[in-house]
């Protein structure tokens, strides 16, 4: 089975597939139709004409998955525009669940800031465990001199 982590690419593509199409047919719509290569490891969503089954295509360095949901009753709610659309892998979850994905256009950041707050927490981090230390009575080495 597909893992899907939150590190990986998803393109959903927009426009209703044939589903006729296997798996060569699938990598020629996103050749052509997504401009992107699907050897790269990205997963692509697709949805059929009558929005009752979803399938996701993904290729693992070895060979490629191929998985089909198809909906005992109703419909998936699909609600994107454009070409293609880029989603997090909860959106694909819930895409997966059939529960309309909800964008939050502030919630992603840039690499460079997660690191710049990782840093500013660790150094914070530090200087309290060394606050601590220093109240509980010295440094830890000294302590451990005095107890062998």
């Amino acid at each position: 089975m597909i893992q899907v982590t939150p590190h990986m690419r998803i393109m959903a593509a927009v426009e209703p597939v044939d589903f006729r199409k296997g798996i060569y047919g699938l990598c020629a719509v996103c050749r052509q139709r997504l401009q992107s290569d699907p050897f790269t490891g990205t997963v692509f969503v697709f949805i059929n004409k009558s929005r009752t089954a979803l399938r996701i295509l993904a290729y693992d360095g070895q060979g490629y998955w191929l998985c089909h949901k198809r909906l005992s009753q109703g419909r998936f709610n699909w609600g994107f525009k454009g070409k293609v659309s880029l989603l997090a892998a909860r959106e694909l979850q819930a895409l997966m669940w059939n529960v309309f994905p909800i964008r939050n256009p502030g919630e992603f950041r840039s690499i460079e800031k997660n690191i710049v707050n990782l840093k500013k927490s660790a150094g914070q981090q530090l200087k309290v465990s060394a606050i601590g230390s220093a109240t509980q009575g010295g440094d830890g080495v000294a302590d451990l001199r005095q107890r062998h």
